[in-house]
């Protein structure tokens, strides 16, 4: 009866034995392909900050997108890496997991302090847009009332001379309505200066604050990531 076991059993260790070994292959062709990405992050990760602009808040913006972008890289390479635990490792591979391990705690604290300098960023940033669609509208403005004067103090024949010059037909106006007609034509155009002003500058802000919010949750869930990651392998630190 026992004997009989045994032999029934066989074949399903032999098959088990089997399959561990074809796994061996396998884990060390998915550890080889983790830590290719992790080289290919690191190519990326050099390219990005050649050259360094630190302070510059647009290079620092884009700069933080740019790692919040790429993070799922490093991310699935160093679960390839850590895949099989210690099963099937050479003792020089042993101080690299060790090195890895700790470049997660590393890499989750930076991802966490990249927040605030993101907000910080998109504040300054919003500021300086803020300025410069306000200087554009200004000279614009300024424009417009230069325009404005010269139409007040311009004689009927000026503004004759003016329209005919356009390629505007007069249509038998009179030259107080023609003076009228585009005088109207200046207070609308500065009108539209100030109405066009708000929309870029509300439109600019919107995309900004989309922009980093997506950055900035992004950047929260790569720092979890990466302690959650630090936290399941301390056997590689052990």
């Amino acid at each position: 009866m026992t004997k009989s076991s045994g032999d029934k059993f066989n074949p399903i260790v032999q098959e088990l034995q089997e399959f561990a070994f074809s796994q061996q292959g396998s884990m060390t062709i998915v550890r080889v392909l983790g830590y290719g990405l992790l080289l290919l992050a690191l190519f990326d990760i050099i390219v990005m900050f050649i050259p360094p602009n630190f302070m510059n808040p647009a290079w620092e913006f884009q700069t933080i997108g740019a790692l919040v972008e790429r993070v799922p890289v490093p991310l699935i390479g160093l679960v390839l890496v850590f895949f099989g635990e210690l099963h099937s490792r050479t003792k020089l591979e042993l101080p690299i997991l060790k090195v890895l391990s700790w470049l997660t705690l590393v890499f989750g604290i930076l991802f966490f302090l990249l927040i605030p300098l993101g907000l910080t960023n998109t504040i300054r940033l919003n500021t300086q847009s803020t300025a410069q669609i306000q200087t554009v509208s200004t000279q614009q403005a300024s424009q417009a009332e230069q325009l404005e004067q010269q139409v007040s103090k311009a004689s009927p024949e000026q503004i004759s001379k003016f329209l005919k010059s356009q390629g505007r037909e007069i249509d038998g106006k009179s030259p107080d309505e023609l003076k009228n007609q585009l005088l109207s034509e200046v207070s609308q155009a500065k009108k539209q200066i100030k109405t066009q002003a708000e929309a870029t500058q509300s439109l600019r802000g919107l995309n900004l604050i989309k922009t980093s919010a997506k950055w900035n949750l992004g950047a929260l869930v790569a720092g979890t990531l990466f302690i959650f990651i630090w936290k399941g392998t301390r056997w590689a630190r052990n």
